[in-house]
């Protein structure tokens, strides 16, 4: 039977996901903060951010976000982190029993929480699932095979989100652990603006190999103090976004590292990327988490110093090379 959902945000992943949605045969209100956007999705079927995507005629676009929750069967969440609590509070009076499933990738900025966290404070009774994974945008616009993470305490959220989501392209594998997948969406776009870096730099594939590797060691620590299950890191929320965000610049925090390499501020970062950039926001943040929960992440470190401590890329390899002698798991 067909659903009724809503998507709240209209950069590339929202309507990637929303067109998904539309193609299954149901109908899809996305909401849009710009006017501009609403007019060119409705009016031409098109993306700002992929232009080749042609959206299906099962979804519109409206800026009046009661229009779009009011009546959904599903809510997925898709907005920046930073603007999450403020947005939910636009359209949570009109939420009802529906489940939201959030997908961005970050921490609320001020409480240091994760998303689910947040809107949990404001609609205490919500039914919350988590949506992470490799997966981007333009690939799963064009129906290339892809593999996602849904996680929910709750067994019936689970069954009928993935039963909404899955076809031939696209598979959902389930987990209980919320934390677990958030922290590891947040954390891994830090470590792909890392890699850009270490791109721009020629450091070569030994250095981008043990960027990923002791990377994913520190998401795995932070996580685990944060209440995830150490196994969820190794998963398709952890390891394998890690891969697909430093592998390839179609990563825009891996081009924002990029950039930065170029000896680029940060505002001409911003500029040049023209979308939002997690790991930038987040940065201070993982720095902020690591402090609370006494986590050693130095190359969340380095990131940060690299970023607002005018400290040079090169000078944080060698800052991170030359640190005290370790075991590996330590």
């Amino acid at each position: 039977m067909s659903k009724q959902v809503a998507v709240i945000g209209s950069g590339s992943w929202g309507l990637a996901l929303g067109n998904h949605i539309a193609e299954m045969g149901n109908n899809v209100k996305v909401w849009s903060f710009t006017e501009e956007e609403k007019n060119l999705i409705n009016n031409e079927h098109k993306c700002k951010f992929i232009p080749e995507m042609v959206l299906n005629n099962n979804l519109m676009c409206s800026n009046n976000i009661k229009e779009v929750v009011n009546g959904a069967d599903y809510i997925f969440h898709v907005t920046p982190s930073k603007f999450t609590r403020n947005i939910f509070k636009e359209y949570k009076e009109y939420v009802g029993n529906s489940p939201i499933i959030i997908c961005s990738k970050g921490f609320e900025n001020d409480s240091l929480k994760t998303l689910d966290k947040v809107i949990l404070e404001e609609l205490p009774n919500a039914k919350i699932a988590a949506l992470s994974g490799p997966s981007y945008a333009v690939e799963v616009s064009k129906h290339i095979p892809t593999a996602v993470i849904l996680a929910s305490k709750d067994e019936v959220v689970l069954e009928n989100i993935s039963e909404l989501l899955m076809n031939d392209y696209m598979r959902i594998y389930k987990s209980k652990d919320i934390i677990g997948v958030e922290v590891g969406g947040a954390l891994k776009n830090i470590i792909a603006f890392c890699a850009g870096i270490c791109a721009e730099l020629n450091l070569g594939t030994n250095a981008q190999s043990a960027l990923i590797t002791r990377g994913l060691a520190e998401i795995t620590r932070l996580g685990i103090a944060m209440g995830a299950e150490k196994e969820t890191f190794y998963g398709l929320s952890g390891l394998g976004d890690l891969i697909l965000t430093c592998s390839s610049d179609e990563s825009r925090n891996r081009r924002a590292g990029r950039l930065i390499g170029k000896k680029m501020n940060i505002e001409e970062v911003k500029n040049e990327i023209g979308m939002t950039i997690e790991s930038i926001d987040n940065i201070e943040i993982a720095k902020k988490l690591s402090k609370k929960y006494n986590v050693e992440m130095p190359i969340v470190n380095a990131a940060y110093d690299v970023l607002y401590g005018n400290l040079k890329p090169e000078d944080a390899v060698t800052i991170l090379m030359n640190r005290t002698k370790k075991f590996e798991n330590e």
